[in-house]
């Protein structure tokens, strides 16, 4: 069974969910981090991979970090108990090197 060569290295577009834009991860743009929500499966050396091909940059470092679900309150929902859970996440911080950046779509999200 023959592997797609995309594969075959860890590239995988699926790996990278969409991009962390906050207070702190626009913060974190002026010393070359971006902030990214993954795949629960996938590995340091996969979002590295993913992000060099994606993006064209080099990537130093990449700290990951699980993100618990949130149990809030929803006050539209009509019942005796007005609360939802929200699902677990995955995210990824990546270091590129200095000098390099991400602009998605042509537009630098993580500038302002």
């Amino acid at each position: 069974m023959a592997k797609r060569p995309e594969r075959l290295h860890g590239f995988d577009r699926s790996h990278i969910v969409r991009p962390v834009v906050s207070e702190k991860s626009i913060a974190q743009t002026a010393v070359s981090q971006y902030t990214f929500e993954v795949a629960p499966e996938a590995t340091k050396h996969h979002i590295k991979d993913t992000v060099e091909k994606l993006f064209k940059v080099t990537v130093l470092r990449v700290n990951t970090v699980s993100v618990r679900g949130k149990r809030k309150h929803d006050l539209r929902r009509r019942t005796k108990r007005p609360r939802v859970m929200h699902s677990d996440w995955k995210k990824a911080v990546v270091t590129l090197r200095e000098g390099d950046k991400i602009e998605l779509g042509g537009v630098n999200y993580f500038e302002s």
